[in-house]
């Protein structure tokens, strides 16, 4: 760099702009991103599914759908699976068929309870089939009176009164009939299960935080009843089915989502592109965010699937859902292992017209070799034939309630995450396995193709005092965001560096009182470019009203939509692609190096882009604020990241940036422990740099530009 340009540098004004020089929108228009509108709903939204284009693009698909599933249930890693202890006992002899009562421990003290049928003849190996009953009133005792049965009977939806009493009962008898060892198992809150209520004590900030959440409860508890089911001497276990309706239709595909064990499942009245389901057990962070209910289904493939719909969310099924499940398993070469079958002449149901189609399903793919499936007539019995619970068969002393069971979670998930702390080079590939994959999918992004990144609109660049400034709105190909960015370059320079400029104020923080902020000049001075941007909720993409969130369980809103810090984080890593994509000056010299720097309490949000940036950011230097996601007390903070306690805190996570280069400021004893441990497994603990208190922002960039050399830990 000449004399002259650095002279002329040391004069540097911003541009004599008619409107401000670093907005993008020119006075009294409005950002078009698409995230400053209505949020995604799970009754008001269209769920379609994307068929994948090959099976290498569905695996890759799939599997990213089963870790969503995992972390958004918090079960990934899976959790510990203790003694199940079962107890069995009362058995009732019917026509055909014998009923038991059971109950066992999924987690210590958290007990799972229902009814076992088998078969009154008996062979070595028989099937076994799982039956989770939804939300029936009162689950597995439900009884909808004769007078109600007479009147579903009239309508044809059932032949014989008793089971339209219960249609769960009758289910469980015919399947028992046909030669199958069925296990019928409570939701939590419901029949026997009490200790707990349903849709009680978890939903708080912690439980979100943790996520720790219903639907994790139940389909640990499903899991935990296919392991009781295959430890029964009697149960073929490679014949194994999965049934329910409503909401145990859920848990019937949400288990077949993360176990390979289930053989067939039929997931009647649930599976649909419209209402994915209603209640907290139904939902959690994160499940939904670029998928529904038709993807998670998809989930079973190439298994057997089938389906039932009828007049409620699933009418559509055999139009809207089912020809993408179709074309898949088709791909897959299996077209014959996927059905739906609606109808819409009932009302929501597991009658014994849609259990006859179920039938028929489970005796062809369970090779049951039956000429008939044809249900019969069975004994109805009472909420005190079936109860688990008796005076000679108590509920446990240890039984736990809500917030018992979630202290246990939590303790046993902090073994779980401080176990994967690296102190050798031997244990990163398990924590960048564990801690990586939980991060990618809390922010459900990562560094994008640089060509993968458009320029929506750029305005014409203004050239003042050497250096050159343009304005333009960036997104990621398919969407319609619009992140306003600003990028500042000498028009002569040697120096190939760009720093990725993050805010709390957004771009409008590189001028100060009219002229370039100091710490931007000293970048531009030393040859460097800045690309400067405003990330949701900050600059021109600021709000008046803070992100909605559902008042009553955050899952509602976080299960169908990023959180603002994701979003933010998000709009960082497609700056971090744009800044690959830009044509800077073509000079020789050494390879194009880019740079993070995250300014006051941008500084977690550039924390976690840079653990997600792998190799693509040079150095970063960010302000940790001291901040702790345990100071998160509302699912309404900008700061809410659904699991981030859970996954070891912002130490945890920041530390996947090892082994590159970074400096972090006003770090916690928390940060300190992880980010140290990880950089001297990585080998690389030259390469963190921790400082006590801030620097100033000229010193931040100083750092990174290698112009000022720290020595702190």
């Amino acid at each position: 760099m000449t004399r002259l340009t650095l002279l002329a540098l040391l004069l540097i004004q911003i541009p004599t702009y008619a409107d401000d020089p670093t907005r993008f929108y020119p006075e009294g228009q409005t950002p078009k991103d698409s995230r400053l509108t209505k949020l995604r709903t799970l009754r008001n939204d269209y769920f379609p599914m994307k068929v994948p284009a090959s099976k290498k693009e569905w695996a890759t698909r799939s599997q990213r759908l089963r870790e969503r599933v995992l972390v958004g249930t918090g079960l990934w890693p899976l959790p510990k699976k203790t003694p199940l202890n079962p107890v069995i006992h009362g058995l009732i002899k019917s026509d055909g068929y014998t009923i038991e009562k059971v109950f066992f421990a999924s987690y210590p003290g958290m007990y799972v309870t229902g009814n076992l049928y088998r078969p009154s003849a008996k062979k070595a190996k028989m099937p076994g089939i799982l039956c989770p009953h939804g939300h029936w009133r009162n689950g597995r005792f439900y009884d909808v009176g004769e007078a109600g049965a007479k009147k579903i009977i009239k309508g044809g939806g059932e032949k014989w009164l008793d089971g339209a009493r219960n249609p769960i009962q009758a289910r469980c008898a015919q399947l028992a009939r046909m030669g199958c060892v069925v296990f019928n198992y409570d939701m939590v809150g419901y029949a026997d299960s009490t200790q707990i209520g349903h849709r009680a004590g978890f939903t708080d900030a912690e439980a979100a935080l943790r996520l720790q959440n219903f639907m994790g409860l139940q389909t640990w508890n499903s899991v935990r009843a296919l392991d009781f089911l295959l430890s029964l001497p009697d149960v073929d276990k490679d014949r194994i089915a999965v049934t329910g309706a409503s909401g145990g239709g859920t848990q019937t595909f949400m288990l077949c989502a993360i176990d390979d064990r289930p053989d067939v499942a039929f997931p009647a009245v649930m599976v649909s592109t419209a209402m994915q389901g209603g209640c907290i057990c139904e939902n959690c962070s994160y499940l939904r965010i670029g998928a529904g209910n038709i993807d998670l289904a998809a989930l079973t493939a190439p298994r057997p699937l089938g389906m039932t719909g009828a007049r409620d969310w699933t009418i559509e099924i055999e139009k809207k859902g089912l020809p993408e499940l179709k074309k898949l398993y088709a791909m897959l070469g299996v077209k014959d292992k996927v059905m739906a079958k609606c109808f819409p002449q009932f009302g929501h149901n597991y009658n014994q017209v849609s259990r006859a189609v179920m039938y028929k399903w489970m005796n062809k793919h369970l090779k049951l070799g039956l000429k008939s499936t044809e249900e019969k007539p069975f004994q109805f019995r009472t909420k005190a034939d079936l109860t688990v619970f008796d005076a000679d068969h108590p509920r446990p002393n240890d039984a736990v309630n809500a917030k018992q069971l979630r202290a246990y979670l939590t303790k046993e998930s902090q073994r779980q995450i401080q176990g994967l702390k690296p102190t050798k080079s031997g244990d990163l590939d398990e924590y960048r396995k564990v801690i990586g994959t939980a991060l990618r999918v809390m922010i459900g992004s990562e560094v994008p193709h640089p060509l993968s990144i458009e320029f929506v609109k750029t305005r014409k660049s203004e050239v003042q005092d050497g250096i050159i400034w343009t304005r333009s709105l960036i997104r990621r190909k398919g969407t319609t965001e619009e992140i306003p960015i600003l990028w500042v370059r000498p028009e002569k320079t040697n120096r190939r560096e760009v720093i990725i400029w993050v805010h709390p104020e957004g771009k409008s923080s590189l001028v100060s009182e009219g002229t370039i902020a100091p710490a931007a000049l000293k970048a531009l001075k030393s040859g460097a470019s800045i690309l400067a941007l405003d990330v949701l909720g900050t600059g021109e993409l600021k709000t008046d009203k803070p992100l909605s969130v559902d008042k009553n369980y955050a899952g509602y809103t976080f299960g169908y939509n990023p959180t603002m810090l994701a979003h933010r984080v998000h709009d960082i890593l497609t700056a971090v692609a744009a800044a690959q994509s830009l044509n800077l000056p073509s000079t020789v010299g050494p390879r194009l190096q880019f740079h993070l720097v995250g300014f006051e309490k941008a500084g977690p949000w550039v924390m976690l882009a840079r653990a997600l940036c792998g190799k693509v950011v040079s150095r970063t230097v960010a302000d940790a604020q001291s901040f702790s996601f345990s100071k998160v007390k509302s699912t309404r903070d900008e700061m809410m990241l659904p699991g981030a306690l859970k996954y070891g805190g912002l130490g945890a996570l920041a530390s996947l940036s090892a082994p590159n280069e970074m400096l972090i400021q006003n770090p916690t004893k928390e940060h300190r422990q992880w980010l140290e441990s990880t950089y001297q497994a990585s080998g690389a603990k030259d390469r963190l740099k921790l400082a006590s208190k801030s620097l100033s922002a000229t010193e931040q960039i100083e750092w990174l530009l290698r112009l000022l050399n720290l020595h702190c830990s």
